[in-house]
Order: structure tokens, then C-alpha cells, then sequence
């Protein structure tokens, strides 16, 4: 109580002045706004914008504790120190050695993913003299979980200061942004400094100065085998469960499918889209599985390892799960009526699949994809909405014939 009243007494001082933005933003961050309507019928609540968004980081948490774990498991797995895991519960995978590993190469990704996104949140605030918008809490968990364990500090600097002030702030801040920031982020990332992306080797943390050299570790990702139609060591269930390379945060289907039943709990999560997408790679994967088949594709074919995987597997490697969970259900960029959810979420996936498949120099659509459909969301909305008036004004002229 003490706390919230000297919190009060600071931001009473600094109000109508340039830094009161920066003051409420940390007061409501901790406790529910003072501002409360004063007429006509409404609904009083605690579930605003921050508590949404704090719910959608409880659902990531899972997915950072793993990603941190299994950073280290992946560094000295490649390094031979240590043995493969044999079972989700294994102490070779849940170990403070590689909780430690993980915890120095992650933890900083998240550091500077909040302190530069929330400084630059805070400086356009002070500058337009608005109040600091709650979008980046949840953003700022996913830069750290959509990117290489290696990638520069410096990096990921520049790629979060373009995101959102390109990505966001140009077009109003948050609500009124087109692209998913974090998306955005990565997408900056990619194009700007693929080697660090996409590298065959840049999946495993200081691996290769281990092991003695780039030839004596392979630390690229399951998707990167395939798209050089390379075999890889890893079965179903280290897909399933996450015991592989990749992302800090999109390798564990497992986790990442309970933090999207626990947003559909919630009711912050579409279940449609989430759905849709799934419905729309498993039938692009059914798709290259049926081609595959003929004659004229041959195993020599550049094209051959992505068409041949089992369709379902699609939705176990790569970004694909992560996307559908926590990307594509983004409220902002996503479609907003029922029907358009659906369209949105098949052609996400959909499209997912074909980018991953015949684009070898980036073998993971799931961001391109999510980007493409986040700029068509409009579009679709507007044609289903169009057509409900088309059906309701046919029904009124049959009614008043």
C-alpha cells in the first residue's frame, strides 16, 4: 500500500509535464488505473491491456524455460560432453550445466529485447505525449524466442529499434499497426544479415570452437537438412518434445501446443485460426506427398526431402507451431470476424508449407507467410463482411416482396 502511494505522490508531480507518460506506465503496470467512468452503463474490470498481455507472457514461459535448457543441451551435446537424452524427464536434458550454458546465451537476447524496445516505446510516448502502450510486453518475450542463440547483441538491437518504429509507430502505435512487430523483428533480421539467420552452423552457441572446428559439429536445424536433402538423427519424439536445434523457443511443440490451450482458456488465443492453420499445412503437406509420387520427381531433385516428409511432420519442425500459436493469433494483425479466421489461418498455414518447400535458401515460410496474410487480413474481413450485407439485404427484399 505504501508503495502505490508514493507511486501515486511521483506521478501527481509529474502531471501535464513531458515525463508523465513514463511515470503512469510503471503505476499501472503495477496496480489497475486510477480513471474510472463516471456515467452511463458500463463494466468495471481488472483485465486491462497489460493483464491481457501478462497472460499471454505466462503462456511463453514454458517455451523460454526450455529454450534456455535446451541451448545448453544442444551447445554440449555437439561438443560430445554429454549423452542424448532419452525421455522428457531426463537428467541429462534438466541439468544445471545446461541451464547455466542456456541461461548466459538466452537471458541477454531477452535483456536487450525489452530494455531497447520498452526505451524506444518510452521515448515516442515522452515525444507525442501519449501514454506508453502495453503492445511491446508481449513482443518482447517473442524477439528472444524467434531467433538464434548466437545471434549479436547488437544486433538484435537495430532489428527491435526498426520494428517498432517501422513496424508499429509509423502507423499509430499499438492497435494500429498492419504487421506483427516480432514478426517484423525477425523478418529485418533475416534479410538484413541472412548468414546469421540461416547459417548451417549458427544454431549451436560456440559449438564449433568445442568440437575444434566447423566440420566436427552439425548444428543446423532439421529444416536445413531437409532443404539440402541431407538425412538428420532425430526422431518423432525429439520433434515432438523439442530435443532439437532451432529457434531459442519454437522447438517444443509440446509446451507451445499447452500454452495455446491456455490461451484458448482464456479466451485471448483464436482456436479458429490456430485450427485453420494447422487444417491448411496438413493439406499442403498431403499436396507435396501426392506429387512426390510421380515419376518425374526423382530423389535427386533440390525439391525432393521437404515434398517427401510425412505431411503431419510439418507441424512438429521448424517455426510452424510457434507461428500458429502465438502469431498468427495476434488480435491486431490477425482478421477480426469469424469466417475471415478461417480463410486467414488456412492460407497461413497453407502458404507455410509451399515457402518451406521451394524456397531452399530460406527452408521455413512460417514468417512470410504470417506477414503475407497479415497484410490480406483487411482484405478478407471486408469481402465477409460484404457478403453478410449481401445475404441480409437479400433476405430483407424477400420479406418486404
Amino acid at each position: 500500500m505504501g508503495l502505490k502511494q508514493n507511486l501515486h505522490k511521483i506521478k501527481m508531480k509529474y502531471e501535464g509535464k513531458k515525463m508523465a507518460p513514463a511515470f503512469n506506465a510503471i503505476h499501472t503496470f503495477l496496480y489497475s488505473p486510477n480513471e474510472t467512468t463516471h456515467s452511463g452503463s458500463h463494466i468495471r474490470a481488472v483485465d486491462d491491456l497489460k493483464r491481457t498481455m501478462n497472460t499471454v507472457i505466462m503462456a511463453l514461459v514454458p517455451c523460454l524455460i526450455f529454450g534456455i535448457f535446451n541451448a545448453g543441451y544442444q551447445h554440449y551435446l555437439a561438443a560430445g560432453e554429454i549423452e542424448s537424452a532419452t525421455s522428457f524427464f531426463s537428467g541429462d536434458f534438466w541439468s544445471m550445466q545446461n541451464f547455466s550454458k542456456g541461461a548466459w546465451k538466452v537471458l541477454p537476447l531477452v535483456v536487450i529485447s525489452y530494455g531497447v524496445g520498452l526505451l524506444v516505446e518510452f521515448i515516442f510516448a515522452v515525444i507525442k505525449g501519449h501514454e506508453v502502450e502495453e503492445g511491446y510486453l508481449v513482443t518482447g518475450m517473442l524477439v528472444p524466442l524467434i531467433v538464434p542463440v548466437d545471434t549479436p547483441l547488437w544486433m538484435l538491437s537495430v532489428a527491435v529499434i526498426f520494428g517498432v518504429v517501422i513496424g508499429k509507430e509509423v502507423f499509430g502505435g499499438t492497435g494500429m499497426n498492419i504487421l506483427n512487430p516480432a514478426l517484423t523483428i525477425r523478418a529485418f533480421l533475416f534479410f538484413a544479415y541472412p548468414t546469421w539467420m540461416s547459417g548451417d552452423k549458427v544454431w549451436v552457441t560456440e559449438a564449433k570452437e568445442l568440437a575444434g572446428g566447423p566440420d566436427a559439429i552439425s548444428g543446423e536445424t532439421i529444416l536445413g537438412s531437409l532443404a539440402q536433402n541431407k538425412p538428420f538423427d532425430y526422431d518423432v519424439a525429439d520433434m515432438f518434445l523439442g530435443f532439437i536445434p532451432g529457434s531459442v523457443g519454437e522447438t517444443s511443440t509440446i509446451l507451445i501446443l499447452l500454452g495455446g490451450l491456455f490461451l484458448i482458456f482464456s479466451k485471448i488465443g483464436s482456436w479458429r485460426i490456430m485450427l485453420s492453420m494447422a487444417l491448411g499445412g496438413l493439406a499442403m503437406g498431403l499436396i507435396f506427398n501426392g506429387v512426390v509420387s510421380q515419376e518425374w520427381i526423382t530423389e535427386s531433385s533440390k525439391f525432393y526431402s521437404l515434398m517427401s516428409t510425412e505431411f503431419w511432420h510439418h507441424l512438429i519442425i521448424g517455426g510452424f507451431a510457434f507461428g500458429m500459436v502465438f502469431m498468427a493469433t495476434d488480435p491486431v494483425t490477425a482478421s477480426q470476424t469469424n469466417k475471415g479466421k478461417w480463410i486467414y489461418g488456412f492460407l497461413a498455414g497453407f502458404i507455410s508449407v509451399m515457402i518451406r518447400v521451394f524456397n531452399p535458401a530460406y527452408p521455413e515460410g512460417v514468417m512470410l507467410a504470417i506477414l503475407l496474410m497479415n497484410v490480406f487480413a483487411p482484405t478478407i474481413d471486408h469481402y465477409v463482411v460484404q457478403g453478410n450485407v449481401k445475404k441480409r439485404m437479400k433476405r430483407l427484399k424477400v420479406k418486404t416482396a
